[in-house]
This record gives structure tokens, sequence and C-alpha cells, in this order.
């Protein structure tokens, strides 16, 4: 990502943005990758399968393999035209780089697909970023490949897909009780870890600490790229963030039920603590199937509620780094063109999707429908992640990741916030759910 140094006021926007800023297509594609799964025109997206030790001929048969090359080649030929419309200079070499990028994104999928490592939940984004920080510190990326690792275009592309998958109407599901456990706390958990990394702490690297609270305290990953964005981070950053949560997350699936029924918390109060701490929404599913199906089902449903928030962090976070962060104390008061400017339009494509698929989705036939869609649209956003993932390997440096490391102060800022969540997400959770001072309705959640 850029660099966090100031930088000069940004041009005055012009409708020519709409067609020539990679962030702006980057809304478009995603919006058009939408519209083609919901008009029929994408009906599968391929998907490696899961697979054991010395089976693995399982996970590459020819049944897959052409659906891999069509994707790639579709992929491939679409940023294609658009970089050349947008970064000329480094068209030429996209297509070929982009090959190996995939290729290297297969391999990350098809390890983390392997019986033991399904099992203990290493994801395909740790593997991505393994494999390609391994190309990067050992042979070096050569420029042709690193003119395919465009992190921030297919982050972007992803997120917007990914607003698909929010339907507001997944706040009802869960009421008040899901709003209050998931927006009480995430907004709470992220100005705690700021005020203690940058007062506290005195981290100058400020993406960072924002990155790593957003990471923390509201959804992992996609929290992490989607404030990254907005606040201007760079790729190590990002990496700092992400690797630190990733081993976080296993621990924590792992640990976390046990933990609950130790304590002796009903089902019910467990998924809502599972769900509004645990990062990942496939940990926080495994770590409430533990539990039993009222867990898994309560703790789906905070996560979810609590995903609503990456957009409004992100919009927030540009605003607020734009008019306190970068600004000299006597400079001028921002404008709203200079915010507007800023904010990481990605946004208004997640937004959009997130919109248009909640509208359909209101009637059972309706819900569906978008069912169908999202089936789509997820393993394509799936696949753009893993695509940045290992664009951000390809451009790691691991001494440079190590001065990131120096003094520890990130994992201290880490384990500050994420116990700051694990005991406030209980507090208001346990507040909410025990019957005490709210009514619960029974049919809450239904086990």
């Amino acid at each position: 990502m850029a660099s966090n140094e100031d930088a000069p006021a940004p041009p005055a926007s012009s409708w020519r943005d709409l067609y020539r800023l990679e962030d702006w297509w980057a809304v478009w594609l995603g919006l058009l990758m939408f519209a083609a799964a919901g008009l029929g025109i994408v009906t599968s997206v391929p998907k490696l399968p899961k697979w054991q030790w010395g089976e693995f001929g399982s996970a590459f048969s020819a049944s897959i393999v052409l659906p891999l090359i069509a994707l790639a080649a579709g992929l491939g030929l679409l940023y294609f035209v658009i970089i050349s419309l947008i970064d000329r200079g480094r068209a030429k070499s996209f297509l070929f780089g982009f090959g190996i990028v995939f290729l290297v994104a297969c391999a990350a999928f098809l390890i983390a697909n392997e019986a033991s490592m399904t099992y203990y939940d290493i994801p395909y984004v740790f593997w991505a970023l393994a494999i390609g920080m391994l190309i990067s510190n050992t042979f070096g990326t050569p420029a042709w490949l690193g003119s395919a690792a465009r992190t921030e275009f297919y982050i972007k592309t992803g997120l917007v897909l990914f607003g698909a998958e929010i339907l507001f109407g997944n706040i009802w599901s869960f009421g008040a009780y899901g709003v209050a456990i998931s927006w009480l706390v995430a907004p709470t958990v992220i100005v705690m870890m700021w005020l203690f990394g940058t007062r506290w702490l005195n981290m100058g690297n400020k993406p960072l600490v924002m990155v790593l609270a957003a990471e923390t305290a509201v959804c992992g990953v996609s929290a992490a790229i989607a404030t990254g964005a907005a606040c201007k981070a760079k790729k190590e950053d990002l990496t700092v963030a992400v690797g630190i949560g990733l081993i976080f997350t296993v621990i924590m699936m792992v640990t976390m039920p046990p933990i609950a029924k130790w304590f002796g918390m009903d089902a019910l109060l467990a998924g809502a603590w599972l769900g509004g701490t645990i990062d990942a929404t496939g940990a926080v599913v495994a770590a409430g199937k533990a539990m039993g199906g009222q867990a898994e089902a309560a703790a789906a449903i905070v996560k979810m509620i609590q995903n609503l928030l990456i957009g409004v962090v992100a919009f927030v976070v540009a605003i607020y780094w734009v008019s306190a962060v970068e600004r000299d104390a006597n400079a001028r008061r921002p404008s709203l063109l200079e915010v507007w400017h800023r904010m990481p339009k990605f946004v208004i494509g997640f937004v959009l999707a997130s919109l248009i698929a909640s509208a359909f989705a209101k009637t059972d036939s309706g819900a569906l429908v978008v069912k169908s869609i999202t089936a789509q649209t997820k393993q394509l956003r799936e696949w753009l992640f893993c695509l940045a993932f290992v664009s951000i390997g390809l451009e790691s440096n691991l001494k440079d990741l190590a001065k990131q490391m120096t003094g520890g102060k990130p994992l201290v800022l880490y384990l500050f916030g994420q116990t700051a969540n694990i005991v406030l997400t209980l507090i208001v959770a346990w507040l909410v759910l025990n019957g005490s001072f709210f009514p619960i309705p029974e049919d809450l959640v239904k086990p």
C-alpha cells in the first residue's frame, strides 16, 4: 500500500476519475462480477476440493483443471484491459506475471485444503503470504512478476463483492441484542487500542496501530485490508497485522470453547462471545460448532452483524486520517472535497452490493436467488483475496518486517486489544442475554 508519509494536497477530482483511477475501477469490476453472477453469466466458480495426504490426484483432477484455466484467463484479461487503460507502462508484462501469481494462489488453496491443514484451520491467506514471501526473500521478485502484484486492486474488488454477503436483514434476526454485542464493543476497542498504541506505547507507525485495531476489533483480514486502504498503510503493516491475527485466531478457536464450557456458559451466551471475539468467520463457526447448534447460530449471526462495520470503520478512519492524523496543526481545515478524494471508493461499491442483495433477500424466493448469487461471488472474492495476499508476499521484505516488530510493540498492542475485546464482549453479551435486564425472545436463536 502507499506510503504513510505526508502527501501534498490531492488534485481536484473530475468525472474522468471514474474511468482512470484504480479505486473506481475496483468498484466497477466488483459490481460487474456481481451482475454477471446475478444474470446467470457466471454460474460456477472453481473451488479446489478437500484432499488427504497421499491422494494428491483427487485434488487436481482433470475436471478442475479446465475451469481453473478459464478463471485465470477471465480474470487475467479483465485486469489486463483495465491496467492497459490506467497504467499502460506495466500492462505489457502483466499477463505472464498474472499467470504465475494465479499458480501460487492455486498452491495456497491446495495446501490449505489438505485434511490436516483444514483440521487446524490454517487458511489459504497464510499460505499465500508464506509462498509469496519465500519467493521474494530468496530469488527476489522480478519486475515482470511485480507488475502483476496488484494488491490493492484485487483487495478492493474483493471487498465490493463481500458487500453482497452482508445482508442488513441479518441485523433483525438477532435484533438489538446482536447490535449491542457487535457495535458497542468494536468501536470501543478500536479507540482503546489507538490510544494505547500511540500514547502509551509511543508507536510512530500510526497506520499499523489502526490496522491492528481494526483487525482485532472487527473481523480480522477483511477489516484489516479495508482499514489499511483508508489510512494509507504499507504492505508491511498489513502483513504484520494479518500474521499476528491469524496465529491468535487459531489459538482462540481451539481454547475458547473449552473455557466457555468450564465457566458453565449457556450456548447462547457462549456463541455470542465467540462471534464477537474470534476474528475469522470460518473460525467463529468452527468454534461455535464445538458448543452445539444454538451456539453456532448465535456466533455466526453476531459475526455477520459485526461484519457490517467494515465499510463504516473504513469511512470513519478515512475522514479521521485526512482531518486529524495527516493534517498539520497550522493547516486549514480539510474540505469535504478533500475528504471525498481520500475516501476509499470501494466503500461505495460495498454498500451498493449490500443494499441490492438485501433488497432482493426480503422475500423467501429472493433470498434463495441471493444465496445462489453469493455462492459464486464469495468464491470469486476468495480468489481475489488470495491473489492479493500472494501479491503482498511478493512485495514483502523480511528485514523490513523485522523492523516493524522491534521491541515487540505490535504484539503487545494486539494482546492488549484482544484481552479488552474478550472481556468487554463477555460483559456486554452477559448483560443483554442473561435475562435479568432484557427479555429474551424464545425464537431469538433456535437450536
